[in-house]
């Protein structure tokens, strides 16, 4: 290893003239630990920023070439390809930081990796260091046979499927063949270093494409220890622990080109220029998505997920289809709603006073001042919702059948059908051990082993969730108290609101105002949800099902709340329930007279589209958090290079996919489990896809520096958190449609208790009497205008003062308990019973892609053991020809 350092101007030009030979005669083996070091005397003038005036380097024969673009991919000799990059400040007081930096780098030369330094006199700050890796040959054929990267040995001559029907409209969705399969298909094997002919290595530099490279490079970086040898500190291994501590300030691979201008080398593949125009712009969100593309650019974890979310986009397209429809029937059916023309008519709704609602401020009122609410109520609960309750059990099923299919699909076309967890996702995470302090020896690998403390996680996890609770039964009192108060100044006529108290009932504020600040408490609750497990591999998967548990609990309990619990348990005028008792006076909510969907449905909308809308508005403010102005087209790329261009864009973490797949399945949650109360979910959702496939692609390409490619099959611990959810997701809308929905009453009072066979009466029917007299002083309002009335109404089925069996429960509530009963039961196992018949018609593996994977695995078999027999007698021609001149040798001697 040569140091071109403060030297004589002729004693560096001698050893760069040196190497320059050794690699020419020697080849590329010669190169592992060779090192450029651009740090220079800026004073002097000494060292190689004078010497590159003078002498070429290896692959120049001009001077002019000695300053090349610096937006380039390329060492400054134009041949090496920079694989990663690792940024540091040469801080004053750092010693300890440099001691590391020292050992660390000559570890990876050790390794074979070769380094080049730029100074911090050529960087735009005049602060940054940046240290370019490359990975020659010897070192990435060692690594890809250690990590069994799969590699072509021979062009597929399987054929892909048939021509698809009507082929011809779909063209206005489909991108260019070559955008849509950047390279051929071929048979993979596992790549050997013993067997190099085996495989189509045409060009040794472009054998490995730039995702395989850094994920090799990122491999050895994360194992590469930086302690000197001898010293017993062997955990301090890897770039993360030198990231955590800053010793680096950043380790990134470097995107191809800019992603508005092609790259002017020619060996540079603009795929990044070609994913922006083909998928991160927002004016082509008809088209297909390049997921061959994505996955050869960003690796398959990557791909996965945009391959997740395409297909979730595309389901979703039905699904809003037949929500609208089911709205629109809402709509179309508005004046046939006998139940709300009746609340309405001022001869009927207008002439039933009904139960104060709340105690001292709630007075007495009229049944007609809930005639808004009734109609918006019918819009969303009606005959078609139950229809489309049962479309979605049916259509969830049918989404996570198809996306086994799809993923399938995805396995095979991508080689992950045998692909095993890399090792690097077990390696302890730097945060980790910073914050841990419980250690142990393991007796296996002598290795030590940082343990969370039981105590801690039991006192963290518990913390979180009564948080939650807490919050929850925060909202819920803020419901029961505030509602008095919204009842005293809305209906107060010595107050001017008139005109609004008649659009804005207290139910309705009630309902709104506890929904936003719902919303405002589950958003901050967000900062308090994260844990720190061991390992990468463990942090995620705990991760993903502890998260998703906090986040199910605090987006959809107030969903639950208004659905099953609101109006349930409020007892009768002269008996009403209190929560926490009647010390409290905080009396339990009641419905409208037209039931709490309305009230679900408001719920719904407002944490549903405000999440949304707070998602989209983080991501488009994302630019703003980019340092320097290097994002900005204004900006003069020209004189920087292409890894300051990248240094200055958002780190994309290793939990980034995370919270994107969390973001969406939290949105799954909302469109299955109360799509009943809100058929018009689903669309909002499809909306929201639309743009947010956009807005990813376009942070991906523009806005994150390149992540490392890793590896994924599928998705992971999320396929089982949508099963449960699809299950659940039957029982929730069942319960809704039964106890949230005033579907089952109406129907039971149609079918057994009309006499007409029509809706008319059902108002009546529907109201319970109670005589004013017997309501405690408690309950009733502070003024008095109501000296002449004697009884009032409340919604339920109570036999009236004066019948022997007074306030309690007719024959009527029974027989309505008994029809939501068995309708929970027919719907859950009609739904059921074709949800397991759906996944048992449709297997989980294409028959063709079964066929081709047979096929492949049996061409491969065959082509391995042509090369062995073929290498075999080889072999033997050598030996022959050995032993034939051998002997008349020996029988010489």
């Amino acid at each position: 290893m040569r140091r071109i350092t403060g030297k004589t101007k002729d004693e560096t030009l001698i050893e760069l003239q040196s190497a320059t030979d050794s690699q020419i005669t020697d080849g590329p083996a010669v190169l592992t630990g060779f090192r450029i070091n651009l740090h220079s005397d800026e004073s002097s003038g000494n060292g190689l920023s004078s010497l590159l005036d003078r002498a070429p380097l290896p692959g120049n024969t001009e001077s002019e070439k000695l300053q090349p673009n610096k937006d380039t991919v390329f060492f400054r000799d134009g041949v090496r390809r920079i694989d990663f990059v690792l940024s540091y400040l040469d801080d004053k007081d750092g010693e300890k930081k440099q001691e590391r930096r020292r050992e660390f780098e000559a570890n990876l030369e050790k390794q074979g990796l070769e380094l080049e330094t730029e100074d911090k006199s050529d960087s735009k700050d005049h602060k940054t260091y940046f240290l370019k890796i490359h990975a020659p040959w010897h070192v990435l054929a060692t690594y890809a046979d250690v990590l069994k990267v799969k590699v072509p040995f021979k062009e597929s001559d399987i054929p892909h499927g048939q021509d698809v029907p009507l082929e011809c409209l779909s063209q206005p969705f489909r991108l260019p063949e070559h955008i849509m399969h950047p390279q051929p298909d071929y048979f993979t094997y596992p790549f050997e270093k013993t067997k190099t002919d085996f495989f189509l290595i045409n060009d040794k530099d472009t054998f490995f494409p730039p995702s395989t490279r850094n994920r090799i490079v990122f491999y050895i970086l994360a194992r590469c220890p930086y302690y000197k040898e001898g010293r017993k500190d062997r955990d301090k291994t890897g770039i993360k622990r030198l990231l955590s501590n800053g010793t680096y300030t950043a380790a990134f691979p470097l995107h191809d080109c800019r992603y508005w201008k092609r790259a002017r080398d020619a060996g540079c593949e603009s795929e990044r220029y070609n994913l922006y125009k083909n998928w991160a712009r927002f004016l082509i969100f008809y088209k297909e998505q390049p997921l061959n593309l994505i996955r050869k650019y960003y690796g398959e974890k990557i791909g996965i997920y945009f391959a997740w979310l395409g297909f979730y986009t595309e389901m979703l397209f039905f699904a809003a289809v037949m929500g609208f429809l089911c709205f629109t029937y809402g709509l179309l059916s508005y004046d046939d709603n006998i139940s709300s023309k009746e609340i309405c008519d001022p001869d009927i709704g207008g002439s039933i006073v009904m139960c104060p609602l709340c105690d001292k401020k709630c007075r007495f009122w009229n049944l007609n001042s809930t005639c808004l609410s009734s109609w918006q109520s019918h819009l969303f609960d009606n005959e078609g919702t139950v229809f489309f309750a049962i479309f979605m059990g049916i259509w969830v099923t049918l989404f996570l059948e198809f996306w086994k299919r799809r993923q399938a699909r995805l396995e095979y076309e991508w080689d992950l059908v045998d692909f095993e967890e890399e090792q690097q996702q077990l390696q302890i995470r730097p945060e980790f051990e910073i914050q841990c302090t419980n250690k142990r020896l393991n007796k296996i690998t002598q290795r030590i082993i940082y343990t969370p403390t039981d105590c801690v996680c039991v006192c963290v996890c518990s913390h979180q969730i009564s948080l939650i609770v807490a919050c929850i039964i925060g909202v819920i009192a803020y419901r029961l108290a505030v509602y008095a108060a919204f009842a005293s100044i809305i209906k107060d006529p010595m107050r001017k609101i008139q005109l609004v108290g008649r659009f804005i009932t207290p139910q309705l504020a009630t309902s709104v105002t506890a929904s936003c600040i719902n919303f405002v408490i589950i958003m901050i609750l967000n900062f308090f949800y994260e844990r720190i497990p061991k390992t990468h591999l463990e942090y995620e998967n705990r991760l993903t099902m502890k998260m998703f548990l906090f986040q199910f609990v605090n987006y959809y309990s107030s969903c639950f709340y208004v659905a099953f619990f609101k109006g349930k348990f409020v007892g009768y005028p002269g008996a009403y329930s209190y929560m926490f008792g009647k010390s409290t006076k905080l009396r339990n909510e009641e419905c409208d007279p037209g039931g709490c969907l309305i009230e679900l449905t408001t719920q719904l909308v407002i944490v549903m589209a405000g999440k949304q809308l707070w998602g989209n508005i983080q991501e488009a403010l994302l630019p703003l958090n980019i340092k320097g102005t290097c994002s900005s087209s204004s900006f003069s790329f020209n004189h920087y290079s292409r890894w300051e261009q990248d240094h200055v864009l958002q780190n994309f973490s290793q939990l980034g996919l995370f919270y994107e797949y969390l973001e969406m399945v939290v949105q799954f949650g909302f469109i299955t489990l109360f799509v009943a109360s809100f058929p018009l979910a689903p669309l909002l959702a499809l909306f929201n896809n639309i743009l947010e496939i956009r807005v990813d692609a376009w942070k991906f390409t523009t806005q994150f520096r390149r992540p490392v490619a890793s590896k994924a099959r599928n998705i992971g611990a999320w396929q089982e958190i949508l099963n449960g959810v699809a299950i659940l997701s039957v029982v929730t809308n069942a319960f809704i449609m039964a106890f949230t929905s005033d579907m089952i009453p109406r129907m039971v009072y149609l079918y057994a208790y009309s006499k007409e066979g029509s809706m008319r009466g059902y108002v009546n029917n529907s109201l319970s009497i109670y005589n004013i007299s017997q309501i405690p002083k408690n309950n009733m309002p502070e003024d008095e205008w109501f000296v002449n009335l004697t009884t009032c109404r409340y919604r339920d089925y109570r036999y009236p003062p004066g019948h022997l069996k007074e306030y309690t429960h007719t024959m009527q509530f029974w027989h309505i308990l008994a029809a939501k009963m068995a309708f929970i039961i027919i719907m859950e196992h009609v739904v059921f019973v074709v949800k397991f018949f759906v996944a048992w018609m449709i297997p989980d593996i294409p028959s063709d892609v079964k066929a081709r994977f047979k096929r492949e695995r049996y061409l491969i078999q065959e082509y391995l053991h042509n090369y062995e027999v073929e290498k075999l007698k080889i072999q033997l021609i050598w030996v022959s020809l050995f032993s034939h001149n051998i002997n008349p040798l020996w029988d010489q001697l």
